[in-house]
């Protein structure tokens, strides 16, 4: 009884928190010829309806006691990235999954991170808020110079505030942070000026790399009282051919295939399959694995990469069921699971330029390397 009433305590707290007092927020950035702009912030291209009650949601997920723990426990398969080779910047394109959203992409010898998070929780706070169950596969130490980050939206598994102030602070300078419209101002509060906001469709280029927000089915709030203030989006990003798409964090929409039609076909897409349940509150804003696989379909990628699972406990399904759920919704699809393949944590794969001459039209064959050996098989 006494472990409920702590938990309560803590609930209330939190939620009192993370609210400030509210104030009238005019959006500097305002376009009316933009639909996506409105005079206080920004919203969806398409029609959505309402999201459910947060509080409601949190109420029944503290009584009910969920996400409950996989049966045997959590056992991630964890591999140890090879250092060396991260650092050596070579030409072909490679990916590597730190965690969650933050995947180190290598491409014409430049260093991208994707939302990075390499701390403990996922909250504005050291001590209360959702925990790690996986260490970064890569520690801030043992990332190799970053010249390059794309944060998809404000929400604290994906941009973090520690997380970002060292990489500002890497030696050898820091990375060129590239930010939805409305979040340089949250980075000049850090006295971090090497920031360029975007808007959708927006494109620009740096050290060879072109960097385009793309637009999602999402949001954005730091507190209760900041609500859609600033953008939110995905990236495409290409080099020499290569065209790589990440879809930060997104419920489903028409907007996957407006990006398949301008931009695709991609060769690599950065999708999430985690954070679905329960559907009835989560469902506009993050898909499930099988409207993963339809974005797969829909921005015409020859290979992609499923993303936000098994790192943080964010929402009610258990922490590693989201590969099973994509496992089955490939097969029901008709689609090779190695063209939509999950990774270990600190797994990398690359693409193998030398086999372009020799594969089908369906795509780019991918290597899968972790440490110093070549894996034969690496989805789990």
């Amino acid at each position: 009884m006494i472990g409920l009433m702590w938990k309560a305590v803590l609930f209330l707290f939190l939620s009192l928190a993370l609210g400030f007092m509210p104030g009238c927020y005019v959006n500097p950035h305002y376009n009316p010829d933009k639909p996506h702009h409105t005079p206080n912030g920004f919203r969806n291209n398409y029609p959505h309806e309402p999201t459910g009650s947060f509080w409601k949601w949190r109420w029944e997920r503290f009584w009910s006691g969920l996400p409950k723990e996989p049966e045997g426990g959590y056992q991630p398969k964890i591999l140890k990235p090879d250092i060396k080779a991260l650092t050596a910047r070579l030409l072909s394109p490679s990916v590597t999954w730190i965690g969650h959203a933050t995947l180190l992409l290598q491409m014409g010898r430049v260093n991208v991170l994707t939302d990075p998070h390499l701390t403990s929780r996922a909250s504005p706070f050291d001590f209360i808020g959702p925990k790690r169950r996986v260490r970064p596969a890569l520690t801030f130490d043992e990332l190799p110079h970053i010249d390059i980050v794309v944060i998809s939206h404000n929400h604290y598994d994906h941009l973090d505030r520690e997380t970002i102030q060292r990489l500002s602070a890497q030696t050898g300078g820091p990375p060129r942070f590239f930010v939805p419209l409305g979040l340089k101002a949250w980075f000049n509060d850090l006295d971090i000026a090497n920031v360029e906001e975007q808007d959708w469709w927006e494109q620009t280029e740096h050290l060879g790399i072109k960097v385009q927000l793309v637009p999602v089915q999402h949001w954005s709030a730091r507190s209760r009282f900041d609500r859609n203030e600033t953008l939110w989006g995905g990236y495409v990003l290409e080099h020499g051919g290569f065209k790589f798409f990440f879809a930060g964090d997104t419920g489903y929409s028409a907007d996957f295939k407006d990006i398949g039609r301008r931009l695709g076909p991609m060769d690599l897409a950065a999708i999430p399959i985690g954070g679905y349940e329960p559907r009835w509150f989560m469902k506009i804003m993050h898909v499930n694995p099988e409207e993963a696989v339809k974005i797969h379909q829909d921005v015409r990628a020859r290979y992609s990469v499923g993303i936000h699972w098994g790192t943080f406990e964010l929402t009610e399904e258990p922490i590693d069921e989201p590969p099973k759920r994509l496992a089955a919704a490939l097969k029901e699809a008709q689609i090779d699971p190695e063209q939509f393949f999950v990774m270990k944590h600190g797994e990398t794969r690359r693409l193998d330029h030398k086999t372009f001459s020799s594969v089908t039209p369906r795509g780019r064959k991918w290597q899968n390397a972790a440490s110093t050996s070549e894996l034969n098989s690496t989805t789990h």
